[in-house]
């Protein structure tokens, strides 16, 4: 059976899109896309699937199995597609291009994304549309104030567990990303590529008042209150507020220009 998927023999064909496979019982699957039909329910949160493998990997996320794991980092995976998209950024490998702009991605349902814009998962409270359910899933977090991933050594909760991850990271000191350049090391790889910024004197933000040029997003919203006069920290002896905290060349009374 498994040899036919790479011949071009594909008897069985869908009506309704003229997709063909190579037995009745993936056509069966198949036409599920089409009436919606989800039979597979999960037992812990009620979500459904169309096939049961959908269903076998998500409960993975309930019972915290991550089957993958990486030789390199160490770092482990719930499915397979996730663990092979990991070890592109080891190897820096984007082999699949857009056509239209040239730009490159790891894996080809990216690429299908991007050049179709598909943003089919709509934000109910909101309208925000996402790519997949479970980012939707994940955002619709921010309006219900659910945070169901709890640190164990301080109680500072999530929205996801892969951010609770990231925060483990601070009590146990682990830093898997070094920078090339100065080998210093970051517990997540934003930090890491907000760092080689300093190397490569890339500055993308921008103040739309006086054109200063920043390397991260936080520095621009400092910057900001001088022009706005905003000063959010306030001393609670009485002094003039500040406008950043820890700061105190930031105390002062003179006008803004």
């Amino acid at each position: 059976v498994h040899t036919k998927t790479h011949s071009t023999e594909k008897k069985c064909i869908c009506a309704q899109c003229g997709k063909g496979f190579i037995n009745q019982s993936y056509l069966k699957k198949h036409q599920r896309v089409h009436t919606g039909e989800k039979p597979h329910v999960c037992s812990e949160c009620g979500q459904r699937f169309t096939v049961s493998y959908s269903l076998k990997v998500h409960m993975r996320f309930h019972s915290g199995e991550k089957p993958y794991q990486c030789t390199e980092c160490g770092m482990r995976f719930f499915t397979r597609a996730t663990y092979k998209n990991h070890i592109l950024n080891h190897s820096g490998e984007r082999p699949n291009v857009c056509g239209q702009c040239g730009k490159s991605f790891k894996d080809a349902a990216s690429l299908r994304r991007h050049c179709h814009s598909e943003k089919p998962y709509s934000c109910s409270e909101c309208g925000k549309s996402f790519t997949r359910l479970f980012r939707l899933t994940i955002h619709k977090r921010v309006h219900s104030g659910e945070k169901p991933y709890s640190c164990t050594e301080c109680g500072k909760s999530f929205t996801q567990a892969a951010n609770l991850k990231i925060h483990m990271r601070i009590h146990s000191g682990e830093k898997p990303y070094s920078c090339t350049l100065c080998e210093k090391r970051f517990t997540n790889r934003s930090y890491l590529k907000k760092h080689q910024r300093v190397h490569s004197g890339e500055k993308p933000h921008i103040c739309s008042e006086c054109g200063q040029r920043f390397t991260v997003a936080y520095s621009l919203k400092v910057h900001m209150r001088f022009h706005s006069g905003e000063k959010p920290y306030q001393c609670a002896d009485g002094e003039e507020g500040v406008v950043k905290s820890g700061g105190s060349r930031f105390h002062t009374n003179v006008p803004l220009s």
